[in-house]
């Protein structure tokens, strides 16, 4: 074949790649607003995707389990579920994908009616009303994904967000627009507009009232058509439980969720910890906070496997909205100086955080942080003694096997990428991602140090938002 033929080949070849991905897209946007049935790939998100950004989702599958994963076999699979009669499901294709071709079968229908049986017995979902009190970065993110993920609102249902101070058209145009554009994450994919009259916003067609109060006891969240609702307080401004319970004492409100680490309730790393408190029981959760739920996963799947003697964590992690843009007076030490640019050396409370969700790590870490001058992707370095003797290989086939099946799937993402940088992992859902090129081990194997990527916003958010649904039992049938 000459290489005219050669090159005519491949251009006919990459036509139908994109053809074949045009006609993914549809079947998972299909599923999703028809059936409540969310694909992922592997853990990343698929929806509000383009072509090539589903093409690269599939070269990063192949290269994660050492078998090529295609389009042409994420469609197959993909009509094989929607032929099917499924509950509201969170479905991983690419691991789906991978086992069916893993077990050699012919037939993606029965095998895919075999495998999703069990959602059969799912039990219903009601759907739970959600109130931010709080509009930060960590409020506006969670915002985002849950009106990006509303689909039929079979899940989570944000109705309401509360700020301090008056409320007019400016204000709103204001939050509108905090909302709409983001300097880190890129503009939201959704629509949003005011409506002055009724103060609100109206995101993707949606209203979202904006209630202005001082205090949680003042506002009855019944006037607004909300019941039983879940509180995700981002203020930082509550942070034990006696503080937390004003938010109970509101007309509306069944359970608050704090975005930060708190004192006499429970602190949950989702994944590691939350089936440890029932909901039924338990009124106030804290969600951790973003360095906590980063470590925390890996220490789990370390722990359980080598054992861990002691350790130290140091966090290198973005500046924050705590600190000075110039010089200025502040409350702690370093902090004060301008925070882009100056790495500066501060405390952290995430090391002893770790004993919060593992008690048994009680007293075995000591921690230190850096800030540094990027605004967001944070790297936890490890450094622990092990009790059982391991290498480099040991420890990336581990980490693999965490991130490819288990409970911790959806925290532990592996990355193989020799030129992974703080900038790559923004927009990451998962809020650990092991760089396996960058382990090292020393030579008896009883020492390690772990690289640990984490965007301290997104990965974040989406471990109050998988919390906040095992909180409102709202969490679907899932394949990982």
């Amino acid at each position: 074949m000459s290489q005219s033929e050669t090159y005519e080949k491949e251009l006919s070849f990459q036509a139908d790649r994109r053809r074949a991905t045009v006609e993914f897209i549809k079947i998972a946007s299909d599923l999703w607003y028809d059936n409540a049935i969310e694909l992922v790939l592997f853990r990343n998100q698929v929806m509000d995707r383009n072509v090539s950004q589903i093409l690269d989702l599939h070269e990063y599958a192949g290269a994660f389990v050492g078998k090529p994963i295609s389009i042409f076999d994420s469609v197959e699979i993909a009509q094989a579920i929607k032929q099917l009669d499924l509950p509201p499901s969170k479905l991983d294709i690419g691991k789906l994908t991978y086992e069916y071709h893993l077990e050699e079968n012919e037939n993606a229908t029965s095998f895919i009616a075999q495998r999703l049986k069990p959602a059969q017995q799912a039990a219903p979902i009601e759907p739970k009303d959600v109130v931010l009190y709080g509009f930060g970065r960590i409020g506006r993110l969670v915002a985002r994904e849950l009106m990006t993920r509303t689909g039929k609102g079979s899940q989570l249902r944000l109705r309401a967000v509360v700020t301090r101070g008056k409320i007019d058209a400016g204000i709103l145009e204001k939050r509108a627009g905090l909302l709409k554009s983001d300097s880190v994450h890129g503009d939201f994919t959704g629509t949003v507009s005011v409506d002055v009259e009724n103060q609100a916003l109206i995101i993707n067609g949606t209203t979202v009232n904006i209630i202005s109060a001082n205090a949680p006891e003042d506002i009855d969240y019944t006037a607004y058509g909300i019941k039983d609702a879940l509180v995700i307080d981002n203020t930082g401004a509550f942070r034990d439980k006696e503080q937390l319970s004003r938010h109970l004492v509101s007309k509306g409100v069944a359970k608050v969720l704090l975005t930060a680490p708190g004192k006499g309730i429970p602190n949950i790393v989702h994944g590691v910890n939350h089936q440890e408190h029932n909901p039924d029981e338990v009124q106030i959760f804290s969600a951790a906070s973003c360095t906590t739920n980063a470590i925390t996963p890996i220490l789990k799947a370390i722990d359980d496997t080598l054992g861990v003697q002691t350790g130290h964590l140091e966090t290198i992690h973005a500046y924050t909205n705590d600190q000075n843009l110039v010089d200025n007076m502040h409350s702690k030490y370093r902090r004060g100086r301008a925070a882009a640019l100056n790495m500066v050396i501060t405390e952290t409370g995430a090391g002893a955080a770790v004993s919060k969700a593992l008690p048994h790590f009680e007293g075995k870490l000591t921690s230190n942080a850096i800030r540094v001058p990027v605004p967001n992707g944070s790297l936890a370095i490890l450094n622990l003694e092990l009790t059982k003797e391991t290498s480099i290989e040991g420890i990336n086939t581990l980490l693999k096997k965490y991130a490819l099946e288990g409970e911790l799937v959806e925290q532990i993402k592996y990355s193989i990428d020799n030129e992974l940088v703080s900038s790559d992992i923004i927009g990451s859902s998962a809020p650990s991602i092991y760089d396996s090129n960058a382990t090292i081990v020393r030579k008896d194997g009883k020492n390690v140090l772990l690289y640990i990527w984490y965007d301290n916003e997104y990965g974040y958010s989406h471990q109050v938002i998988r919390l906040a649904k095992y909180i409102s039992k709202v969490r679907r049938f899932t394949y990982y």
